[in-house]
């Protein structure tokens, strides 16, 4: 795995806090030069650790040991200094705004190599390999419906909802709110933004079906599995 040394200015001591997170995000801008200037600008004041672009290259901004700057006002299971509890990683790709489209094959086998070094150096557990959008409901969409998290979990990196035939019948009288605070949404976001956020990650079919922040039996059925530590186990775990 080779890494381009990328420079940014825009970090900050963790002040002892070991990571115990990654947090995927996209660049949301038109091009992948735009978006690594805007990694690298001091006046910007946002960063990641690392980016990827579309061609599968790894830019190292700022060092694993330093706080960088990717995920802004957030929660997480009840924390809220995302950004010293984690490792940001930006994907190239223009978002909702500019042409969201699919991450390139390259991409993700780079991503793949990077985040299972990064785990296994930080003992970051799968469960704990996020979207911007899950700690941050209220105002993100990364890395978004697109992004393949069944296929990351199929190597052991996030994880994916297994449901058994017990997990679909108990779900059905499941209060969803509580389930998705149980789960580690910020319990102040209004419901339906964290229905939606839960759905960009583990239930993309409701964007093509028109259910996007409906509390659906799929939604629930998935929702109840994680929670219950139903996980896919990985095709590719090494």
């Amino acid at each position: 795995m080779t890494i381009e040394q990328m420079p940014s200015p825009n970090f900050n001591d963790r002040n002892g806090v070991k990571p115990s997170m990654i947090i995927l995000h996209y660049t949301g801008m038109e091009t992948a030069r735009q978006a690594l200037d805007r990694l690298t600008d001091p006046h910007s004041e946002v960063s990641a650790h690392y980016a990827i672009d579309e061609e599968g290259t790894i830019y190292r901004h700022v060092d694993e040991d330093k706080r960088a700057w990717h995920a802004g006002h957030s929660f997480w299971n009840g924390e809220t200094d995302i950004n010293a509890h984690s490792i940001g990683i930006e994907l190239v790709n223009p978002g909702h705004e500019w042409g969201y489209r699919p991450f390139t094959g390259q991409q993700m086998k780079a991503l793949t190599d990077l985040c299972k070094d990064i785990m296994a150096r930080h003992n970051i557990e799968p469960e704990s390999v996020l979207a911007h959008s899950d700690v941050a409901p209220m105002r993100k969409q990364d890395p978004g419906e697109y992004f393949p998290w069944h296929e990351l979990a199929n190597h052991g990196i996030g994880v994916w909802p297994h449901p058994s035939d017990e997990d679909a019948v108990k779900s059905a009288s499941m209060n969803i709110e509580r389930a998705l605070h149980d789960f580690g949404y910020d319990p102040r976001v209004k419901l339906r933004d964290k229905i939606t956020a839960f759905q960009r990650h583990y239930v993309p079919e409701a964007f093509v079906t028109g259910q996007e922040g409906e509390g659906d039996s799929l939604t629930r059925i998935r929702l109840y599995a994680l929670l219950a530590g139903h996980f896919l186990e990985p095709s590719y775990p090494s």
